[in-house]
This record gives C-alpha cells, sequence and structure tokens, in this order.
C-alpha cells in the first residue's frame, strides 16, 4: 500500500530470505516509478528499455549499422517480450540457444549480449531500473563455457596466388560498362590500407600532395565518433589512382575523389569472388593485404602507423600477417 493505493507483485521462492530479499528489490523499484511519475502498474520489458535505448541514445552515439541491426534483431526477440526485472539467467541462456538454432556463430551471439549489457546498464544509471546484471555475467559465463558465445577471432585472409590479377582482369573488363571504377577502388585499398568506408569518404579538398598526406575526417575510433579527424600518408601509387579520378562528372564538381556508396562497392566485390570462385575473401582483408605489404617493404611499426592510422601495437598486429619467406635476414 502506497499512498492509498494498493499494487500487488507476486512471485514464489523456496527460502524465506529470498522472498524478503525479492520484496525489498520490488519496493525500491516502485519507489524508483512513482519518482518518475510512472504508473505503478506498469512493468518494463527489454523491448520497451531496448525502444528507449535506440531513441534516447542512438541519436548522440552514432552506432555502426553492425550495432543498429542487432538491436533491431534482439528487438523482435522472444526475450524481448519478459519484463526485464525478471529476466532469469536461463532465460538469456535460452536466447543464446534460440540464436545458434537459427544459424549465428558465437562472436554474433556474444554482440547480442554485449548490446543487452550496454541497454540495461544505461536504463539502470538513466532510468533507475533495477535490473539484476548479475544474472547476465552468469549467463555469458555458462555460455562461454559451453562456446555458445565468444570473440570474434581475427581473420588473416590475405590475397592468394593469382587472386590479384583474376579479380582485376575481372574488373577491368567490366568497368566500362559500371558506374562505379573497381579497378582503381581495389588498387586504392592496397596501397593505402583504407577501409571501403574510408575510401568514399576522402575529400579533394583534404589532400595535401605536397607533403604526400591526406586527411580523413571522423576516423573509426571505439569511443570517439566525431571530430576525429586523422591525417594518414600517401604513397606514390596512391597518388597516380587519386590523378585519374574525374573532378567533375555530369557537369558537377565531385565533393569526393570516390563519390560511391560503400555498400554497392562491397557488392561489386563479393559478385566477384563468388563468380571468380574465390572463397573466403572479403573486401576488408584488404585493409589486411595492404598492412602486410607496408611491413614486408620494410616499413617499422612507428611507421606503418601512419599510412593505417591505428592507435596502438596491440591492434595493429591484428592486420599484419607476414609470410615467413618475406621475413629478411639481418645480420648484427
Amino acid at each position: 500500500m502506497r499512498d492509498g493505493k494498493s499494487h500487488s507483485e507476486t512471485e514464489t521462492f523456496d527460502r524465506k530470505a529470498l522472498a524478503q530479499q525479492w520484496m525489498r528489490m520490488m519496493e525500491a523499484e516502485l519507489d524508483q516509478r512513482r519518482a518518475r511519475g510512472e504508473p505503478l502498474g506498469r512493468k518494463q520489458t527489454l523491448g520497451d528499455l531496448v525502444d528507449w535505448y535506440v531513441e534516447e541514445i542512438g541519436d548522440d552515439a552514432e552506432w555502426g549499422r553492425t550495432k543498429a541491426a542487432d538491436l533491431k534483431r534482439i528487438r523482435k526477440a522472444a526475450i524481448a517480450k519478459l519484463v526485464v526485472t525478471s529476466i532469469t539467467t536461463p532465460d538469456y541462456i535460452r536466447h543464446a540457444e534460440a540464436r545458434k538454432a537459427e544459424g549465428a556463430g558465437p562472436s554474433t551471439v556474444g554482440n547480442d549480449f554485449v548490446w543487452i549489457g550496454q541497454v540495461l546498464k544505461s536504463a539502470r544509471a538513466t532510468l533507475g531500473v533495477l535490473a539484476d546484471l548479475s544474472r547476465l555475467d552468469d549467463a555469458r559465463h555458462a555460455l562461454r563455457q559451453r562456446k555458445l558465445i565468444a570473440k570474434s577471432q581475427a581473420r588473416e585472409r590475405r590475397l592468394q596466388g593469382d587472386e590479384e590479377g583474376r579479380l582485376l582482369e575481372y574488373f577491368a573488363n567490366r568497368d566500362g560498362r559500371a558506374d562505379i571504377p573497381m579497378v582503381d577502388v581495389f588498387r586504392f585499398a592496397i596501397a593505402t590500407s583504407r577501409r571501403v568506408e574510408e575510401i568514399t569518404r576522402i575529400k579533394w579538398a583534404n589532400l595535401d600532395e605536397a607533403k604526400g598526406v591526406a586527411m580523413l575526417e571522423d576516423v573509426k575510433h571505439p569511443t570517439r565518433k566525431k571530430g576525429n579527424d586523422r591525417t594518414f600518408r600517401l604513397l606514390s601509387e596512391g597518388w597516380e589512382i587519386i590523378k585519374a579520378q574525374p573532378k567533375r562528372k555530369a557537369g558537377l564538381d565531385n565533393e569526393y575523389i570516390f563519390p560511391y556508396n560503400p555498400r554497392s562497392i562491397g557488392a561489386a566485390f563479393t559478385r566477384a569472388c563468388k563468380f571468380l570462385g574465390i572463397r573466403d575473401l572479403h573486401f576488408h582483408d584488404l585493409r589486411h593485404e595492404a598492412t602486410s605489404r607496408f611491413f614486408e617493404r620494410g616499413y617499422s611499426i612507428q611507421e606503418v602507423a601512419h599510412f593505417t592510422l591505428h592507435d596502438s601495437w596491440g591492434t595493429l598486429k591484428r592486420y599484419t600477417h607476414l609470410r615467413p619467406e618475406q621475413v629478411p635476414e639481418r645480420r648484427g
């Protein structure tokens, strides 16, 4: 009974101490709802909190496509219908099992729990929602033991054999009929180690050929989403490709050197690999290839970082896969 109004919640426990702990938790949650002016009878589901998280935090956070798509999928999952304070460790485990049954791999399932954790932590801090994060932690521990969730594996795929030549020949035969000059985009990726989204965001105005550098706005970073403008080194191969691009198209000035949709570039690359029978090669693997080639040419870690814009060796080494025969013999 609060302020002359009654509110009831029912739950069954094996021990009185657990029942009393649950009762205190529910009373505290009711006080939080009253302080926010919420109706006491309203129970927030995980889906409610995902909606709140997307609406209140998403606009400022500017997530990537992967996180946005994952949150949208979680919103449609069975676990999203559960009252968030009542979600148990077995509920989380059942969600992981359902995702595995759908064909999701351990790293993909693991991402679900990363995002759910962020939603719950934000809701606890901002809304005072008394979600029990220990249940989520217990589920993660159990799922790691069962190999149902895991960190993504660092890829080591590089171009092999005649794959580079075959791709260049394929793109050369189609570029005359296509809008995107895939030969130049492909070569530029290998020459610079730029991600496909970065290639399409390099501006003519941000080039400095005299210094041999270019500036890229809002470079990908774990915490800094805006204003992380970085300058990277461009070698002669990169400048030759840039100079071959038209500054005007259809009578209009191009702001960007490669004014194309990155998804279209990725799709064209995927189609080419499928047509040529090249297995398990992604456009992003070209960043691995380019970084490894910088090391094979003799550049030091510090020098390579000026090409790739990695902040630390710990991150940079994930993209560095030297071939044993490429390591030169040095004498002291």
